[in-house]
C-alpha cells in the first residue's frame, strides 16, 4: 500500500508533510501535492503534518477520491521532488474549507526544489 494525497489539498498546498518524509517521495504540482508510490514505504509521518487533512493510506482513501489514487501515481512520473518545506499558496485560507475543487487541479509540474 501507499499513502495519496487527495483533493484537500488543491490550491492550498502546504508542504508541511515533505519536511518529514524519509525518503523524498512527494511531487510537486503547481497547485497540489502528490506522493509517488514507487517511493513511499508508508510511514505515516506525513499523514498528521496535513493541516487541511489530504493524506490517506490507500486503504483508507473516501471513495469519492478514488481517482486521487491513479492521479498520484501519474503525475508523480512526471511532477518534480519537493524535499523542503515552502510558503503554501496564497489564497490557502480561502481553499482550504471549499469542497469539489477537482476541476481547480493544474496538471502543470511546479518548481521542485
Amino acid at each position: 500500500m501507499t499513502h495519496v494525497v487527495a483533493e484537500p489539498c488543491v490550491n492550498c498546498k502546504f508542504t508541511d508533510c515533505v519536511e518529514v518524509c524519509p525518503v523524498d517521495a512527494f511531487r510537486e504540482g503547481a497547485n497540489c501535492l502528490v506522493i509517488s508510490p514507487d517511493d513511499c514505504i508508508d510511514c505515516t509521518l506525513c499523514v498528521s503534518q496535513c493541516p487541511v487533512g489530504a493524506i490517506y493510506i490507500e486503504g483508507d482513501l473516501p471513495e469519492k477520491w478514488a481517482e486521487w489514487l491513479e492521479l498520484n501515481a501519474r503525475l508523480s512520473r512526471v511532477w518534480p521532488a519537493i524535499t523542503k518545506q515552502k510558503e503554501p499558496l496564497a489564497e490557502h485560507e480561502r481553499w482550504s474549507t471549499v469542497e469539489d475543487k477537482r476541476a481547480e487541479l493544474s496538471e502543470t509540474p511546479g518548481e521542485g526544489d
